[in-house]
């Protein structure tokens, strides 16, 4: 009789066990079947125009700081495996898949539908359609995706086997940061997180929010310039030219340092301004004898002291204007549509990528969905508020916890770029997309695991 009893639970279990089993397999099916896709219309990626400049410095190990050197340390470092695009393309689809992977499986164990759910939301166009390009934004986003799922993932267990991953989740976090400094605002975040992942805590996210914010501001000048060397190239004067253009066009008064001709003036009145980049004031007509005299070497004033001063006098003296441009950046960011894939580098005849037979279904869908909603970066914004909000009555938990930290990560992130942005590509708001999925995913989850404990 004992030995019947005591075989009943474990007969019960089996059937428990085979059902789990099954679903697992189903969603490591998935996650293959999701990888193999990208390899098959994705390969070898897309080396952008900027991430052939960090390759060519990777290559020479003579790096500047206007892409981000630690890009380039990386990319040496795996080029080996296959070289050139390749070798990034496949450490960045590797890290998707294994961040929405990873995740799915965790889901699984408690929800079938969530488990199945997310392999293919993983393959929603906002967030699949850039893994064909090699750029430091997706570079970016992947690497903070598995960072933070890899430490939700061992949420539970004892702090001995937890902290190693924790230790390398924390690295990950800063090499993010050297790829995008702006991200500085957003690292605290989820650094929090990686250290205390069974709940958020608002006052202790808090407290550490200023001493971290300091930390990953100095690690970006000591590992560019002391570690790597850098050259001082001057981005961040990109965003002084793009400023003193706006306000120039705002204020109907030149704002920059230099005494231009009359028709001169008028363009850079009218004309001259597009919210969609500062490019026109750089190398894309009608402007680009702005930079021409900015950069003159008998008279230099881009990456000096006197551009920053004019700046300076600029919002102080219109500071109304400084606004109005940074609200219409803002909304042209948020709510037009803007770049995606840079199509314009396939249509030559040359470009085997853009004419590839297996690439040009996504072109074709991309030509579809980029004017939508769908690739509008706003609507991701809410979606992460959105997001973050239904989370937080479980912010107490290992799973509300992790919606809640990726979901104001993103929301952060996003809103460093309406002072500091110079260009709207949909690209800049990447980690936005993967996160609000990510974290519509544990929020949901959040709610399955306290319904299944309010029922027990």
């Amino acid at each position: 009789m004992a030995a019947i009893e005591n075989s009943e639970p474990i007969a019960a279990g089996r059937p428990e066990r085979r059902a789990g089993a099954a679903r697992e397999l189903t969603v490591f099916g998935l996650i293959a079947a999701g990888y193999a896709l990208t390899v098959l219309v994705f390969y070898p990626g897309y080396v952008t125009i900027d991430a052939g400049y960090v390759y060519g410095e990777a290559r020479d190990w003579q790096f500047g700081d206007w892409q981000s050197p630690a890009m380039g340390v990386l990319w040496r470092l795996i080029d080996p495996l296959a070289p050139g695009g390749p070798s990034m393309f496949l450490l960045t689809i590797t890290l998707y898949w294994f961040g929405f992977g990873t995740l799915a499986l965790i889901a699984a164990r408690r929800s079938a539908l969530l488990g199945v759910a997310t392999p293919l939301l993983a393959l929603l166009p906002p967030a699949f359609f850039l893994l064909a390009l090699i750029w430091r934004d997706i570079l970016f986003a992947v690497i903070w995706l598995a960072a933070v799922v890899l430490v939700f993932a061992v949420a539970g267990r004892a702090p001995r086997v937890r902290w190693p991953f924790q230790a390398f989740a924390l690295l990950a976090i800063a090499f993010g940061v050297l790829l995008r400094p702006n991200a500085i605002f957003a690292a605290p975040l989820v650094a929090a997180y990686a250290i205390w992942p069974l709940r958020f805590d608002l006052r202790r996210t808090a407290i550490v929010f200023v001493p971290a914010v300091a930390l990953f501001y100095a690690l970006v000048p000591l590992t560019y310039y002391g570690a790597l060397a850098a050259k001082h190239q001057h981005p961040l004067h990109s965003i002084l030219v793009f400023d003193l253009g706006g306000i120039t066009r705002f204020s109907g008064e030149n704002q920059f340092p230099v005494a231009w001709s009359a028709e001169e003036t008028a363009l850079l009145a009218g004309p001259c301004y597009d919210p969609v980049h500062w490019d026109t004031y750089w190398h894309l007509p009608p402007c680009p004898f702005v930079m021409r005299r900015l950069e003159r070497r008998d008279d230099a004033i881009f990456g000096t002291a006197r551009l920053f001063d004019a700046w300076w006098r600029a919002v102080a003296a219109h500071p109304l204007a400084y606004l109005e441009h940074r609200a219409t950046f803002a909304w042209q960011l948020l709510a037009r549509s803007n770049l995606v894939l840079p199509v314009w580098d396939w249509r030559d005849a040359p470009a085997g990528y853009g004419h590839s037979a297996r690439f040009a279904p996504v072109l074709a869908l991309h030509a579809m969905l980029q004017p939508t909603l769908l690739f509008r970066a706003g609507l991701w914004l809410v979606l992460a508020f959105a997001v973050a909000a239904f989370a937080w009555p479980t912010r107490a938990t290992p799973e509300g916890a992790f919606a809640v930290a990726v979901t104001a990560a993103a929301i952060f992130y996003v809103l460093t770029f309406f002072p500091v942005g110079v260009a709207a590509d949909f690209r800049y708001v990447y980690w936005c997309v993967l996160a609000t999925l990510a974290g519509a995913v544990a929020a949901a989850l959040a709610r399955v695991v306290s319904s299944a404990r309010g029922t027990t």
